[in-house]
């Protein structure tokens, strides 16, 4: 097992739920930091999903009225997206929230057996 860590940059340019992170089908994301930032000149609403592809269901893990020209973390703990889960973002206005996803890749497809 390898770990590697990376960054996904995200811009919500709709209003349409927006899939930012998707975990491999070798691997696993630990997701240290979800970093948005709002633009606007007003505020936006801002939502975060997770699906769980094994329960064939999507959750909401957070939703903010993210204020004018601000800068919100979304996760305080480690989010665990296992196999094939994915992070979805989806935005009340379209170009105005951008930001990134801190994460630690769990990559298994170098094991034996």
């Amino acid at each position: 097992m390898t770990i590697q860590y990376k960054n996904a940059g995200f811009n919500l340019s709709t209003t349409n739920v927006t899939s930012v992170l998707t975990a491999p089908s070798n691997g696993r994301c630990l997701v240290k930091q979800i970093q948005a930032h709002n633009g606007a000149n007003s505020a936006v609403n801002l939502s975060t999903q997770v699906t769980d592809t094994s329960a064939s269901a999507t959750f909401r893990i957070d939703n903010v009225s993210l204020a004018a020209n601000t800068t919100r973390q979304i996760i305080s703990q480690t989010l665990v997206l296992e196999e094939g889960d994915i992070l979805k973002l989806t935005a009340g206005t379209g170009g105005e929230i951008q930001g990134i996803v801190s994460y630690a890749l769990l990559d298994r497809s170098q094991e034996n057996g």
